[in-house]
């Protein structure tokens, strides 16, 4: 059993991680507004990891995520920086551009009246 040595607070600080930029998040917390005043979404949480910034939310704080918004850089050049990820896992939308990608949470504002 190999036994390693703890990481320091300084060496965890210096870790590169994913972000959402200011440009970034302007768009995700706009839609984030618009479906609490609806009353469809309650709560949201964030995490900057190495290769992925994950914008997720809730339902209820106590659920999992009812969809999650996440930026990976890696796949700019090919599918797509952004996507919408489902509760289950499915990938609703993928591209490059992230208005166009949050499209697909907008279609659940509209609603038939009767």
């Amino acid at each position: 059993m190999t036994v390693h040595p703890p990481i320091s607070l300084q060496a965890a600080r210096n870790v590169e991680r994913v972000a959402f930029h200011r440009t970034e998040l302007g768009p995700i917390l706009q839609l984030y507004g618009r479906m609490v005043a609806a009353g469809e979404w309650r709560d949201y949480a964030m995490a900057f990891l190495p290769d992925v910034a994950v914008f997720s939310v809730f339902r209820r704080a106590s659920e999992n995520p009812l969809y999650r918004i996440e930026k990976r850089p890696l796949l700019r050049a090919r599918q797509g920086q952004y996507a919408v990820i489902g509760a289950e896992g499915q990938v609703l939308r993928r591209g490059h551009d992230l208005p166009q990608v949050l499209r697909v949470l907008e279609r659940k504002l509209i609603r038939a009246v009767d």
